[in-house]
């Protein structure tokens, strides 16, 4: 009986073992596969201890960065190169010019070469720039200047293993350009951008031009109102009297203004102004009314479009060429009423003449005549003739001793006869329409003679 009931719990516990071996197996089975694939995971992500390895290998914390590569020695050779992605704006009330661009510098340092079997070339971006020593360089006369983050800095700096390296960076800089506005808006403007060393100079840091000519190169720049002559790059040096001379690289562009925008916006209108104020000339001298408000008119418009033109410009204390050509322009406006001003006078001087000479009507009303344009009308009155004259004896008395007195002319003797002030003025005062006729010849011609004269020396 014992040993009926001992079997059949002895294959029990049997059981149970074999069971308990075979979920271990599982479980131990599963945990190692779990383990090789998180070292093969760990192995091939390595981006952790990049950094650091990247240090060991430049060896970055056995050298002093904050010296220059090759101290002491002969001055640093940096080579610059420059791509201008674009000219952002360009300020004539600011005299000053927006640009972004591509800066390159090219050094060679000792310090951080590295052993390579496939001499291939390590990238890296602003936080290794940080810890090595990088050109001081800047720009002189910049207001203002940033290098862009989005969405990291643009930074990048690549090191090859025989120590030389390429340092790159994307900068905006706001750079004053000294303009001369005397043939504004005809003119043509020399900018330059300056770049230089600042700690550094020429006994520590050569800057030069890494490939000469070809240093300096653009992406094709569209501007609203200028075109792009030229791009080109130069060298120089700076001198400062507490510090020494310095090198410096200078990226000079000529910009060639587009004259259709002020031909559209103040040429064209200003013209039409002045030959709109000649309408006036054939204009009956006696209407008032419409003649002086088309020259009051025309004056005004001159007003705002000079001011205009001068608000949207700095204040110089030298003359432009648009200047010259708005304010000639408002000269022979104003003149056109002061032309009228001289005909209504003398119109008004002989109609008064001739009412003060004249028997005037019993029912002539010289307030109602004059209401309408303030001058007195010929057809108004009636204008008798000036009285003869009578001869009296000591007329004609007069006039024989006037006669023999004069002595006669020898042969080959000119006559000359003299037109004095007086009888001249007399003359225009008499025949006040002429001086309308003479100004539709004159004002024309004079203004057609102004423009060929302005354009063939500022165009």
């Amino acid at each position: 009986l014992h040993q009926r009931t001992f079997l059949p719990f002895l294959w029990y516990k049997w059981l149970q073992l074999i069971i308990l071996s075979y979920v271990n197996a599982v479980i131990w089975s599963f945990c190692f596969s779990s383990r090789r694939v998180d070292l093969k995971m760990k192995k091939l992500d390595s981006t952790k201890s990049l950094l650091i390895k990247s240090e060991q290998l430049l060896r970055i914390e056995d050298h002093d960065f904050a010296m220059r590569p090759g101290f002491g020695g002969s001055a640093l050779p940096v080579g610059i190169d420059v791509q201008v992605e674009s000219i952002d704006s360009i300020s004539e009330v600011n005299m000053d010019f927006t640009m972004t661009l591509y800066l390159r510098h090219y050094w060679q340092d000792d310090r951080l070469a590295f052993p390579s079997s496939s001499n291939k070339s390590r990238t890296f971006d602003a936080r290794l720039v940080k810890k090595i020593w990088v050109p001081d360089v800047f720009f002189v006369h910049s207001k203002r200047s940033f290098i862009h983050d989005t969405t990291m800095e643009n930074i990048m700096l690549r090191v090859f293993p025989d120590g030389n390296i390429l340092y790159s960076v994307r900068i905006t800089v706001t750079a004053l350009c000294s303009m001369d506005f005397s043939s504004f808006p005809l003119d043509t403007q020399n900018c330059s951008l300056e770049l230089e060393s600042y700690a550094y100079n020429e006994n520590d840091l050569m800057l030069y031009w890494k490939n000469g000519n070809d240093s300096l190169r653009t992406d094709e720049i569209v501007l609203s109102q200028f075109f792009i002559e030229d791009f080109q790059p130069s060298f120089g040096l700076a001198f400062y009297s507490s510090t020494g001379w310095y090198n410096r690289l200078y990226i000079n562009f000529i910009l060639r203004r587009h004259i259709f925008f002020f031909m559209l916006q103040t040429y064209f209108p200003t013209m039409l102004m002045v030959m709109l104020s000649w309408v006036s000339f054939w204009i009956d001298r006696r209407a008032v009314p419409a003649r002086v408000s088309l020259g009051i008119t025309t004056v005004l418009t001159m007003s705002t479009i000079i001011t205009g033109v001068s608000a949207s410009m700095p204040q110089v204390s030298y003359v432009k060429a648009v200047d010259i050509y708005l304010w000639a322009s408002f000269l022979f406006v104003f003149l056109s009423v002061i032309e009228y001003a001289a005909v209504n006078y003398f119109t008004t001087v002989e109609e008064m003449k001739k009412l003060k000479n004249a028997k005037i009507p019993s029912n002539f009303n010289a307030t109602e005549a004059m209401a309408f344009d303030g001058c007195f009308h010929d057809n108004d009155i009636d204008l008798a003739p000036f009285p003869e004259v009578p001869i009296t004896p000591n007329t004609d008395r007069n006039t024989q001793s006037r006669n023999s007195t004069a002595s006669a002319p020898m042969e080959g003797t000119r006559l000359h006869r003299r037109n004095t002030l007086k009888y001249n003025l007399s003359f225009i005062r008499s025949n006040s329409y002429m001086i309308d006729s003479c100004s539709r010849v004159i004002f024309p011609l004079a203004y057609l003679l102004f423009n060929i004269i302005y354009w063939s020396l500022y165009s």
